[in-house]
């Protein structure tokens, strides 16, 4: 692991327990949990679930592997506040705020 994903999985964590209130234990494991979703994603297709915005639950499929011929323009800038991915069922761009992140399976 370099220095930069290390300093990207703790800014996370913090910006969690910021947003949340929770103990910075749990928004660390959290942090840690959405590394390897993308890292998951990054290497092919993985099944998630994240809260949305309306308070349902939202299962998944999405990707990360082989999509740069999918990207139009140029996009916002990363700013660790949300996760982008390629929905498998939906074809398409989709995102989800970090703190509302439940599990991969």
């Amino acid at each position: 692991m370099k220095g930069q994903e290390l300093s990207k999985v703790m800014r996370r964590a913090w910006q969690i327990a910021r947003v949340t209130g929770k103990a910075f234990a749990v928004a660390l494991s959290k942090s840690w949990q959405l590394y390897r979703l993308i890292k998951q994603m990054r290497a092919g297709v993985v099944r998630f679930a994240y809260e949305k915005a309306d308070g349902t639950l939202r299962k998944a499929i999405g990707t990360l592997k082989d999509t740069t011929l999918l990207v139009k323009g140029t996009g916002r800038p990363d700013d660790g506040r949300t996760v982008r991915y390629y929905d498998v069922e939906a074809n398409g761009w989709r995102s989800f705020k970090v703190e509302n992140f439940v599990t991969a399976y």
